[in-house]
């Protein structure tokens, strides 16, 4: 037995996880190109000798190269070319090392599907050109160039704006070769007719009101020339652009209230880099009520809804067809605001059967309105299985009142109608109930005690008169006596 518990027992586990990391280590070492080495997440070659040509590959169609984080190349000589589909079986690259090797030129489309990379390094490798749109797609935060002898153009101009920007201290190591093949500090580096481009955004007034149309028209202007295109980013509404040269338009049509608040963004891009003008798109539209449910409870009662409108709208409560008037023991609470949308509760605080029936919420601003109505069941009548009664009595039908309250506000605190206080009002009716209630229960005991004592009474042994006296209260303040003979 204790050797079925020594096999079967963490010593197993460990066995089978051991046996595991071989087949991992053992299928990569399958796949793992020639003169590299290879584990579950890296790729390194740094073996000069017979080295590599070729950018480094796995097996086609394994599945092992989606979780290569990180390839390491150095002293490769004769890798000169990174072609557009040697990487793109790499999705989950992070790190892109090739250092002291003999790369000459990278595909514009190389990196295309590898949106994870963050760290690249080209250091003292034979570059003599790299193009921004390499890299145009992804967030790098560091790119390593050093020891590149590049050629002092404006196609390497992108490189020294890049470096400048994040004031990085590779800067003064960076060279390139002007004709006379003499080594010019890239951050000295001019070059005529080679700048960053711009864009302008004429942009009427860019609040509208929903199913609308509009037009909006953007210039860009730079030496070399710019190309321009818009970012809509996610734009619901339907939209054409059209562009000649330095100048376009984008034409949005039957504007939807979704696209509120979502960014338009004219771009200019040229081989130094880009310049973008951007605007806000404000959609008012009439409220919507998308949400409304029974009340809950949690640590109050809560009559949940969710509102849509824009300005926001000016929400009003109603309480079997009669305005509902707020206080501090029942509240509009707004608890979540995104943009156009109100996330809240009408929130009522210990309420009782005199709170059951229809709430009717309205919400309006000057674009429309909308409304909704619940029928909300707290507590049972007192004397009555605590099921929803639909026969509500009429006296509870009584102006509980709101005024209009604005989502921005949380209680209403108009003096024009006056705040019911129902907690007191239904507090002070428990109590009649709950005194008739014991006042019954005492007559019920004495009655019972009474016919016990009758009883016992006429069956006593002793063949007895007992004499019971019961003293009423008579106007001739006389006791009666009542006999019982036994």
């Amino acid at each position: 037995m204790s050797s079925w518990i020594r096999w079967h027992g963490p010593a197993m586990a460990r066995l089978w996880g051991f046996c595991w990391l071989v087949v991992g280590f053992w299928r990569a070492a399958l796949a793992c190109p020639t003169s590299c080495k290879c584990s579950a997440s890296r790729i390194w070659c740094s073996d000069p000798s017979p080295g590599i040509v070729a950018f480094p590959r796995l097996e086609p169609n394994s599945a092992d190269s989606e979780n290569i984080t990180e390839i390491f190349i150095a002293n490769q000589k004769r890798l000169e070319i990174i072609n557009e589909d040697d990487v793109e079986a790499y999705v989950g690259l992070r790190n892109l090392t090739i250092v002291d090797s003999g790369l000459k030129f990278v595909a514009h489309k190389a990196f295309l599907k590898n949106s994870n990379l963050q760290h690249i390094n080209f250091t003292r490798n034979k570059l003599t050109s790299l193009s921004r749109k390499h890299f145009r797609h992804l967030d790098l935060s560091e790119l390593i160039l050093v020891g590149n002898p590049f050629t002092c153009s404006c196609d390497i101009m992108w490189i020294k704006t890049l470096q400048e920007a994040k004031s990085s201290p590779d800067t003064e190591d960076l060279y390139c070769l002007n004709e006379s093949s003499k080594n010019i500090p890239l951050a000295n580096l001019q070059i005529p007719n080679c700048g960053l481009p711009s864009a302008n955004l004429a942009a009427p007034n860019l609040t509208v009101e929903e199913g609308k149309s509009i037009t909006l028209s953007c210039s860009v202007a730079g030496d070399p020339v710019p190309n321009m295109y818009w970012d809509v980013g996610n734009l619901v509404s339907k939209h054409m652009n059209e562009t000649s040269h330095t100048q376009g338009s984008l034409r949005i049509t039957n504007i939807s209230s979704d696209d509120s608040g979502k960014q338009i963004s004219c771009v200019a891009e040229n081989l130094v880099g880009e310049d973008q003008d951007s605007v806000n798109l404000t959609v008012h539209f009439a409220p919507t009520i998308t949400f409304l449910e029974s009340p809950t409870s949690d640590h109050h009662w809560c009559i949940p809804f969710t509102v849509k409108g824009n300005p926001k709208p000016a929400l009003q409560w109603f309480y079997n067809g009669a305005i509902l008037n707020e206080s501090k023991y029942i509240c509009t609470k707004i608890h979540v605001t995104n943009h156009t949308e109100y996330h809240g509760c009408l929130q009522l605080d210990n309420p009782t059967h005199m709170n059951n029936g229809d709430y009717t919420l309205i919400a309006k601003n000057e674009y429309g309105k909308d409304e909704k109505q619940i029928s909300a069941h707290f507590m049972g009548w007192p004397g009555i299985d605590d099921g929803a009664n639909p026969n509500y009595p009429d006296v509870i039908y009584e102006d509980y009142g709101t005024a209009a309250n604005d989502v921005g506000d949380t209680t209403n605190r108009s003096n024009e109608i006056p705040s019911t206080d129902v907690t007191d009002k239904t507090g002070r009716e428990h109590l009649s109930v709950y005194a008739v209630v014991v006042i019954a229960s005492v007559v019920g005991f004495c009655l019972l005690v009474m016919l016990f004592l009758l009883k016992l009474a006429r069956h006593s042994k002793f063949g007895m008169k007992v004499c019971f006296s019961m003293f009423i209260s008579v106007p001739l303040h006389r006791p009666i006596a009542f006999l019982v003979d036994t």
